[in-house]
């Protein structure tokens, strides 16, 4: 399975399963995102930023159905800041971000935010590093 296909697979079907609420607001401004089908162009963009830093909001067939489910407020956020850069030129440790506002999960009273937060070792050809120095 292509790395992005399976991101985005798990995007899907790991943010109802495992959705946990978020204890911190997002700050009034927000930073500008790019919309993207899946997660990966988020990532490279991370790895490839002088700050380690990415913003994207998922778009698609499977954010509509996703967004539709738990009828959300907000569209899906992704947020990928980078943790450590590897020796392996365009390798790096990411911490990636999934966002939701208004989520009504399955016997909750009322709609809150919700996130999905994991760490992957990522390089540009989408493969994870060969070394971990």
């Amino acid at each position: 399975m292509k790395s992005s296909t399976f991101l985005l697979a798990m995007a899907a079907f790991a943010v109802p399963a495992f959705a946990i609420p978020a204890f911190a607001d997002e700050p009034p401004s927000m930073p500008p995102r790019t919309p993207v089908s899946d997660a990966r162009p988020v990532l490279l963009a991370a790895i490839q930023a002088s700050n380690g830093e990415a913003h994207g909001m998922l778009t698609g067939d499977v954010a509509n159905a996703i967004t539709q489910r738990f009828g959300a407020t907000s569209p899906i956020f992704i947020d990928v800041t980078t943790e450590r850069r590897y020796q392996q030129p365009g390798c790096s440790r990411l911490k990636v971000l999934f966002w939701q506002d208004g989520v009504l999960l399955p016997g909750a009273k009322d709609p809150r935010k919700q996130s999905m937060e994991f760490g992957i070792n990522y390089c540009r050809d989408g493969l994870p590093p060969k070394s971990l120095l």
